[in-house]
């Protein structure tokens, strides 16, 4: 504790939302911006909410739910900017964490077996060290205690960014993208049932959903015998 004040006198650490001073007591974001997070809420109705029927007719799913409402160019937008592109890696983790426990109540995740996070394509992550979706799914690890599939599903190969597609276009950039890894190290005691009735429940991790047009293609990928839910931090309403 002593050591951490002397850091945060030495180097402050600054709201990730509002660049103000963060206290010893706040974590990646002030108080001030938790209080006004544009939070979805949706872990209230995770079955039919405005991210779940973005898949609605398109993958079988589950449960779905994200932490805040996404605006590129708002302050909030600033969480996403600096997890993927100032080496913040542990905004994912914490925010992550966050809204794991804020779902928890909830009983969001009975049920779910694994944590899939949205790999990242190999040039991306050469520039980047991380995968952004990884680290919010380690924060999810930590506070549910539910293993993740580290290496379940590839990226096939390098497609253009998304940000500037419309959703035709964003369907047409991920489509065929991911494709299971042959050699995909499970976590111990964890395993696929080899009864056809049952199913594996996966929990798909993504920074940030638009369309779902990439959690689509990444779904496509997956064993048949499986259910599927999603969450993300940011979601952006269309």
């Amino acid at each position: 504790m002593i050591l951490e004040k002397i850091l945060s006198l030495i180097a402050p650490r600054a709201c990730a939302v509002c660049g103000c001073r963060l206290s010893s007591s706040e974590n990646v974001i002030c108080g001030t911006c938790n209080l006004h997070l544009p939070r979805t809420n949706f872990e209230d109705n995770p079955y039919e909410n405005e991210l779940a029927k973005e898949f609605f007719g398109r993958i079988p799913i589950e449960k779905a739910t994200s932490l805040f409402f996404y605006h590129a160019g708002s302050e909030v937008a600033n969480i996403i900017y600096n997890l993927k592109y100032h080496n913040e890696p542990y905004i994912g983790v914490t925010m992550g964490e966050m809204l794991a426990n804020q779902c928890k109540g909830k009983d969001f995740f009975t049920d779910i077996d694994a944590i899939v996070p949205v790999p990242l394509a190999k040039k991306r992550y050469k520039q980047r060290g991380y995968n952004q979706s990884m680290e919010i799914a380690k924060g999810v690890s930590k506070a549910t205690g539910i293993p993740i599939l580290s290496d379940f599903i590839c990226r096939s190969e390098f497609n253009k960014s998304q940000t500037h597609l419309n959703r035709w276009q964003r369907a047409e950039n991920v489509e065929n993208l991911f494709y299971l890894n042959p050699h995909a190290k499970l976590p111990r005691n964890f395993h696929f049932p080899s009864n056809k009735d049952e199913r594996t429940h996966l929990l798909i991790i993504d920074d940030i959903i638009t369309t779902g047009a990439t959690i689509v293609s990444c779904v496509h990928a997956l064993p048949a015998n499986v259910k599927i839910s999603v969450l993300s931090l940011g979601f952006t309403k269309n």
